[in-house]
């Protein structure tokens, strides 16, 4: 496959080595596990379940409450103890809503339903469904609901791309998944491809993971599949979507657009195994692999966590130096962020922890003014101009801003980690795409509320309308029942009066009659017997 390049990027120290040393080793049970309802982009998930119930190993916890939205399963078996706001891995140390879940050690699975292999008798919708119910979001960061990219839609998909990049320095979680369970991955990938009806899959790892590429392709000549398992040049930000996709295709998705407008989608490699392990063999997405490294640990490793897994027991588990003065990163150290409490849990995005000693994150010098010297636009992979965005958020000029394709920024931290100025750049990018998010929000609100404010205006103007209305009809119905009334009164005293005309006309001829025959009756009955009569 011929390859291309993208614009930008920086070659950094790995440090991967520290990590990769040994297997992928379970981290075990902890003692309380606590498990946020918001692991992903899109709605929080809705609890099913109640403080005091008990629930088994992969049992559904809470339902997906919207369309963006996925359910989350029990890690193990336990008792729901709490369902309370508590501190998750975040930048700003906020609180969330989580359920609590104390194990009780028996690790006693719920009863699955698994496919086997024949998810090809199965249509793409009822594969998303599969999908969406085990509870699988993108595991390279971003936490997406899976089964909503493997639905384009009406566009053709040409391509599924898998991420194996893993470009940032000291992350080796998805390394050590290739490695090790590299027929799960790409078995996971013909699935997808089979729910995308997408014609070519190709899964795109950088050339310093030989041993990485060495089982993936081992794997796909096992499956007899036609996966295409491509070497890719190691550069900061190799990994990221837009920047692989056009390695590995030569297509550029546009400013403001999405892989799909171009016919790609592209997965992470550890969704691939999620998507595997749900299908085939009905398993939620309950645990998945965590890079533990950096200086101030003593033991380096991957382990293989179950997701609501206090941060501290991953740390303490590979010997934490508290003596060596270090600070907790959630991520690498181009992307991730401070952690201000260690008691936090990992959740379905959590990729690595790093005990970061100086060594590892050197203190930066206070910033200084910009110099316009242009080394942030060449280092920048998304073709931007770092500095006028700089400019534009350090102004609050939000429109402006937006003129340069801000939310093009994947916040890969390149600009920053080349400015002699020591500028946080990337901080200000985050900060105007937060305040730009709130000021749609605010407007929405606003919008919201206009349109409520003429319904009603509407509502009591078309009330008065049908109340006056009314009204009218009524006034309408007397009046005619009025005219009616008076017509029927006329009428009859016409009859009445027609009536007693009658009758005077007809009483003395009645009178006169009756009285002759009466007369000539009594006449006759005065009258003497004659003869004959009286003889008889």
């Amino acid at each position: 496959m011929r390859l291309h390049s993208f614009h930008g990027g920086l070659h950094l120290p790995g440090h991967k080595e520290m990590s990769m040393r040994e297997p992928v080793r379970p981290a075990g049970i902890p003692q309380t596990l606590v498990l946020p309802l918001q692991q992903h982009i899109g709605e929080p998930a809705e609890p099913c379940v109640k403080p005091g119930q008990r629930v088994r190993k992969g049992e559904v916890l809470a339902h997906a409450s919207g369309y963006v939205s996925v359910p989350l399963h029990a890690p193990t078996s336990g008792r729901v103890v709490a369902i309370e706001p508590r501190s998750v891995a975040h930048p700003s140390g906020l609180q969330t809503a989580c359920i609590v879940l104390e194990p009780d050690g028996a690790d006693s699975w719920t009863e699955l339903t698994p496919r086997g292999g024949d998810y090809e008798q199965l249509d793409p919708s009822a594969l998303r469904n599969l999908i969406r119910e085990a509870g699988i979001v993108g595991l390279g960061g971003a936490g997406f609901p899976s089964f909503i990219k493997l639905n384009p839609g009406s566009a053709s998909i040409t391509t599924l791309v898998l991420n194996g990049a893993e470009c940032e320095p000291y992350i080796t979680c998805d390394a050590m998944l290739m490695c090790e369970r590299a027929v799960e991955i790409v078995s996971g990938a013909l699935i997808m491809r089979h729910a995308l009806h997408a014609e070519h899959c190709v899964i795109g790892v950088e050339d310093n993971k030989p041993a990485a590429l060495a089982a993936l392709r081992q794997a796909a000549g096992e499956l007899g599949s036609d996966v295409e398992i491509v070497e890719v040049p190691t550069i900061y930000p190799a990994g990221g979507e837009k920047q692989l996709i056009k390695t590995l295709t030569g297509k550029e998705v546009p400013s403001n657009g999405l892989p799909v407008d171009i016919g790609v989608v592209c997965h992470n490699v550890g969704t691939a195994a999620a998507v595997y392990r749900a299908v085939v063999h009905g398993q939620p997405l309950i645990a998945r692999y965590v890079t533990v490294t950096g200086h101030a640990v003593a033991n380096p490793r991957n382990m293989e966590v179950l997701i609501g897994t206090p941060i501290a027991d991953l740390l303490h588990a590979c010997g934490l130096r508290a003596h060596v003065p270090h600070k907790i990163i959630v991520g690498g150290p181009m992307m991730g962020f401070e952690l201000r409490a260690t008691h936090t849990p990992v959740v379905k995005t959590t990729n690595c922890v790093l005990a970061a000693s100086e060594e590892d994150a050197a203190t930066r010098s206070p910033p200084m003014p910009c110099i316009r010297c242009g080394e942030c636009a060449a280092a920048c992979p998304a073709q931007l101009l770092p500095q006028q965005l700089y400019w534009h958020a350090q102004a609050k000029d939000f429109d402006r801003i937006q003129d340069y394709n801000l939310f093009d920024c994947i916040e890969c931290g390149c600009c920053a980690y080349v400015c002699p100025s020591n500028i946080a750049l990337v901080h200000y990018y985050r900060y105007a795409k937060t305040e730009i998010w709130a000021q749609e929000r605010e407007k929405h609100k606003a919008d919201l509320a206009r349109e409520r404010h003429e319904f009603h205006k509407f509502r009591l103007e078309r009330e008065k309308a049908e109340r006056e209305e009314r009204h009218r009809k009524k006034r309408e119905a007397l009046a005619n029942k009025s005219t009616t009334d008076a017509s029927k009164k006329a009428a009859i005293e016409a009859a009445l009066a027609r009536v007693k005309a009658k009758r005077g006309e007809a009483r003395p001829d009645v009178t006169d009659g009756g009285t002759q025959e009466r007369s000539a009756e009594s006449g006759r009955a005065d009258a003497p017997l004659d003869h004959e009569d009286a003889k008889s």
